[in-house]
């Protein structure tokens, strides 16, 4: 069980690797417009993206600009209040525009500075959306390392008691105090309390008063570490209640104390968990105590919220993939952070991380961490040149700048122990992991995060110098024009247990996250930067909070088909592995509470799935405690194509033998008389029928089915990626669709 807390990965690597020269070229020729259409036709028309998709195909020549797709110009679609979009085009293409029938006017869209720490507002969720109707009676359960109560985030000012449904207690031992904001806490421990642990419900690491802060914590203005990130901190509801569960420890978050936390969970009354916790490897179902704990919180109504992992880009290393699991992926948002290096000989290298220290243009003595080993080391600097642990000799690199080499593929500590360097001025790590004390602004000296090309340019300049030297300039934020994309740390599917069920489900900011930190673990500092799927999920669990406050009686199953089915689209040329990376798309909370139509599922839907993965019924009926709830008739019919879910995945042998049939039902959400008509966006070769493609309602809460039919061939590819929307004009409810090779 693993806390996911592994921060700041190779995002220049994804970055060098996504684009290259030629599509570099084009988008620097470009900018964003806006295109202002005028009011919303009066005739009934709806106004849709296609519509907007099909005039920049008019105007942008394909001929010329051919490593472009018109839909990938596309930023913002405005069709509810008035019409328009946003996209990025030349000048000539905007004069072109604006001399078109419709359009009253097209200008740049300029930046403005805002107060915001960037991830809400990046989702298209400002503060001035608003609370839901129930907002304060919503209660978030966090399964994590605990809270620092003491913080503004969760002061109670303003609140009232706790909702009449909450039955929990708070553990206020260790002057740990709960108050209305943090109604609950209580701590769990199998083993003896190690060094350093605090014996309450009161955060010794930082990671889970980060987390409860992004999932539900007060909004809090001029938030920033010494002005970095500067913005209003805050979760999307800032009203919410908040309830801690401590379950993870320095030897990382157990099954046991997990178990035991759900089970007090229920019965205390939340109505979300958020966890960003993990399996490091899925197993069997009855032997994964987070498929078993949150299988149980389904069943009473809770949504559990879980991290998707930090092991990516590699493929089936995505985690917490029970169809009753909600399974995050991290995102990049529009903010970025670069540290510069400069050599000697004026050489300047940008690298990615967070730290405060000024060396004032100084430039200090540069080595490299192999040539500096302590005298522990067997002479060959094999692990100085990793900067790992004690493995330098203090000596050597007392008022010097390091350079470090990556680390091998599970070296995870590359640079650890540069928080108890005072002896250096800076240390240059290199590679795709890196220890976290070299990613906050507290770091004691000035660190620099660059890839493997740039520490190779700078290895020779130590080389072939007499007198090498460097300096590190303060970090910078920048705006991040390539977001959002997955960056590669985050984990990838497919499912490894179910291929036919998608895993992750849905993408939420996780990079570089601004939230309340413990000031006794940072130097005094009340914020941090943070980055991982762990600072995805609670994004996710708020969001999920949000739409609970609008309707209360929603099962979790429809809660999370709200998030998948209204998430924002992203790109497969920004983010390798599609789908299979970010699930749904990124999370869209404006949308979330208005879904249209929702696949729901109720226990025995559940039940059924376990039955088609091979649990008896004995199992079952161990596991329900429900003799009414045993394989159906139906679960010996039907296959796990046809669990109710969101998405539809299908792993084939064969890319010339595709055939699946897919068996869904929606539930209606949205207008009492609708008509919705299916929308089938897919590849060329690949046939996905929808039958009915027509779906008619009278009432709220009425249901109707519908088979999706996808067959082949297909293009020699490992992945291709179609879906389905369903579109009544006033509401458009997504599913992805992913045919690929099963591995």
């Amino acid at each position: 069980m693993a806390l996911r807390w592994f921060l700041l990965h190779s995002l220049i690597g994804s970055i060098l690797f996504l684009v290259d020269v030629t599509h570099s070229v084009a988008r620097d020729a470009r900018k964003a417009y806006i295109v202002y259409m005028g009011d919303k036709p009066k005739n009934g028309m709806p106004v849709t993206p296609d519509l907007h998709v099909n005039i920049l195909r008019d105007i942008v020549d394909s001929s010329i600009n051919n490593d472009i797709a018109h839909e990938d110009l596309l930023l913002h679609s405005y069709k509810r209040s008035f019409h328009g979009f946003a996209a990025m085009l030349t000048e000539q293409e905007s004069q072109k525009l604006a001399g078109m029938d419709g359009v009253v006017s097209v200008f740049p869209s300029k930046k403005v500075s805002v107060k915001t720490t960037t991830s809400w507002n990046f989702v298209g969720f400002p503060e001035s959306i608003g609370s839901g109707p129930f907002e304060s009676d919503i209660i978030i359960g966090v399964l994590d390392s605990g809270i620092w109560p003491e913080l503004d985030s969760f002061n109670d000012v303003g609140f009232g008691p706790p909702p009449k449904k909450w039955k929990g207690i708070c553990q206020g031992n260790n002057n740990f105090t709960c108050n209305n904001k943090i109604i609950g806490a209580r701590y769990y421990k199998d083993s003896d309390f190690e060094e350093g642990e605090i014996q309450s419900p009161r955060d010794s690491s930082g990671h889970g008063t980060h987390c409860a802060s992004v999932a539900a914590g007060n909004a809090v203005s001029n938030a920033s570490i010494n002005g970095l990130g500067l913005g209003t901190a805050r979760g999307a509801v800032p009203s919410a209640r908040i309830a801690v569960y401590k379950i993870c420890w320095k030897d990382g978050c157990g099954g046991a104390e997990l178990l035991a936390a759900i089970d007090d969970a229920i019965a205390d009354g939340v109505d979300i968990l958020s966890a960003s916790t993990g399996t490091d490897a899925p197993a069997d179902f009855l032997n994964d105590a987070f498929a078993i704990g949150t299988f149980h919180a389904t069943v009473n109504g809770i949504l559990v919220s879980m991290a998707a992992g930090n092991e990516g880009p590699l493929k089936k290393t995505v985690e917490n993939i029970a169809p009753w699991q909600l399974s995050v992926a991290a995102t990049t948002t529009n903010r970025q952070f670069i540290t510069k290096v400069q050599l000697g000989n004026g050489k300047i290298y940008e690298g990615l991380s967070v730290h405060l220290h000024d060396l004032k243009g100084k430039f200090y003595p540069l080595i490299y961490g192999g040539d500096a080993p302590s005298k522990k080391e067997d002479g060959k600097g094999y692990a100085s040149r990793f900067c790992v642990g004690d493995s330098l000799d203090a000596d050597k690199i007392k008022g010097k700048i390091v350079l470090c080499d990556r680390p091998d593929k599970d070296g995870k500590g590359a640079g650890d122990g540069a928080k108890w360097w005072n002896a250096s001025m800076g240390i240059i790590l290199t590679g795709k992991q890196v220890v976290e004390e070299t990613e906050y602004a507290d770091n004691p000296v000035a660190a620099a995060y660059v890839n493997l090309e740039d520490n190779s340019n700078i290895y020779k300049y130590i080389n072939k110098t007499r007198d090498p030297t460097a300096t590190i300039w303060k970090s910078k934020e920048i705006n991040d024009v390539l977001a959002p994309y997955v960056p590669s740390y985050s984990s990838r599917g497919p499912n490894a247990l179910n291929p036919n069920i998608l895993k992750p489900d849905i993408a939420a900011p996780g990079t570089y996250i601004l939230a309340a930190f413990p000031p006794n673990v940072s130097n005094g500092a009340k914020y941090k930067l943070a980055t991982g799927t762990s600072m995805a999920c609670p994004h996710a669990s708020s969001v999920a909070a949000y739409v609970k406050s609008f309707h209360p009686k929603w099962s979790p199953a429809a809660v999370q088909s709200a998030l998948i089915t209204t998430a924002t689209p992203m790109s497969a040329k920004t983010t390798p592995h599609a789908e299979i990376a970010y699930g749904a798309g990124l999370i869209n909370p404006s949308r979330a509470p208005y879904p249209g139509l929702v696949y729901d599922l109720d226990v025995q839907d559940y039940v059924d799935f376990l039955c088609s993965q091979g649990y008896s019924d004995k199992l079952l009926e161990q596991i329900t405690r429900d003799k009414t709830t045993l394989c159906s008739s139906k679960s010996n019919n039907e296959t796990v194509n046809d669990l109710n879910y969101p998405s539809f995945a299908l792993p084939i042998k064969d890319p010339k033998f595709v055939n699946g049939v897919f068996h869904r039902t929606v539930t209606n959400v949205g207008s009492s008389n609708s008509i919705y008509r299916a929308k089938v966006v897919a590849p060329s070769g690949l046939k996905i029928n929808v039958d009915p493609s027509v779906l008619s309602f009278t009432s709220l809460g009425q249901k109707k089915s519908f088979v999706v039919t996808v067959k082949g061939p297909i293009e020699q590819s490992s992945m291709v990626s179609a879906s389905l929307v369903w579109d009544d004009g006033a509401f458009q409810v997504r599913s992805p669709i992913v045919v690929y090779i099963q591995l």
